[in-house]
């Protein structure tokens, strides 16, 4: 559905449409994509990357009470936590450099609370960053950072 050709409105006139569309082409070039919407981007690139190295994916966006890992997956014999860090455009900041300890120890509080929850033992653990950069969400840089 074309949200910005047709709505689902009480006001579902001519009038209403074209404000509908006004404010809409407004909001996109304002802000082109929203932070949410972005991290799910790179996400889904991050997940197609590793679909491409062969990884077994366990879950996506698992959430604890603590808060949520975005990709678990099986590289072999390791399951593998990992962060996913979309930025738009080259920044001054990395998206890998935003992965401090505290978040590290935040992903290992995490991957415990996970092999708790789902009973897995004896399975050797790794936690992975990949940073995702992109302009135009059509051509990304995508840095994979292994055993962080």
């Amino acid at each position: 559905m074309d949200p910005l050709n047709s709505s689902v409105s009480i006001h579902s006139g001519r009038v209403y449409r074209s404000f509908l569309y006004s404010f809409l082409k407004f909001r996109c070039l304002q802000h082109p994509i929203a932070p949410p919407e972005l991290g799910r981007w790179g996400e889904w690139i991050a997940l197609k990357h590793l679909r491409k190295l062969g990884w077994d994916i366990v879950a996506r966006n698992w959430k604890s009470f603590q808060g949520e890992v975005d990709l678990i997956a099986y590289d072999g014999p390791f399951l593998v936590f990992v962060e996913v860090k979309t930025r738009r455009g080259p920044t001054s900041r990395p998206g890998e450099e935003s992965v401090d300890w505290k978040k590290e120890r935040k992903l290992d509080e995490l991957a415990f609370d996970f092999l708790v929850c789902h009973e897995i033992s004896k399975t050797p653990v790794r936690l992975d960053v990949i940073a995702v950069e992109t302009t135009d969400l059509r051509e990304f840089v995508l840095r994979h950072y292994r055993s962080v």
